[in-house]
């Protein structure tokens, strides 16, 4: 067994991706206030193809440092659009036919091994800040509630390692 080399891969270019057929999943950062989370939520969008990152209230926007730091480049390739009001994101996206997903542990919420996402839908999952999750006033307008079942002591994941957990959830039963 070897390691393949970056050259070996087969990435896309820049260009390629943007050009590129993209998965029907925004990812909406609701207050990310973690630089580092933001850098690597974008690589993660790189990596499966997702449509957009859309980046809400106190959530920094590239060009940072900070940011590249995680992203390595996925804020070149990756559509980012900021909105200062996360409410005005959503009720576009819901406009535009998205189901919106909030991914949260809520009254009511569906466990991800539960959810089916359907192929005739679009989504939009709500990611929200490191400390307080999604806001009530993106929650009130979520379709839906999603929550990653945990057996730990901790109440919650960071919001990175969450968000590559449900975008390749969504992944595998998109295409499944």
């Amino acid at each position: 067994m070897r390691k393949i080399r970056n050259d070996e891969l087969g990435r896309k270019t820049v260009d390629e991706f943007k050009s590129a057929l993209k998965r029907p999943l925004v990812l909406v950062l609701d207050d990310i206030r973690s630089l580092n989370n933001i850098g690597s939520i974008l690589r993660t969008a790189d990596a499966f193809l997702c449509e957009a990152v859309y980046l809400c209230g106190i959530t920094a926007c590239p060009p940072h440092r900070e940011i590249h730091k995680t992203a390595l480049g996925a804020e070149d390739s990756v559509e980012s659009k900021y909105f200062e009001d996360v409410t005005v994101a959503l009720r576009e996206l819901k406009k535009n036919g998205y189901v919106l997903a909030a991914i949260e542990q809520a009254e009511g919420g569906v466990s991800l091994a539960q959810f089916k996402p359907s192929p005739a839908e679009k989504y939009a999952y709500v990611l929200g800040h490191e400390m307080n999750g999604v806001s009530e006033k993106a929650l009130a307008l979520c379709d839906l509630a999603i929550e990653i079942p945990q057996e730990g002591t901790k109440h919650s994941i960071n919001v990175a390692v969450c968000t590559g957990i449900v975008v390749w959830d969504f992944v595998l039963k998109s295409t499944g």
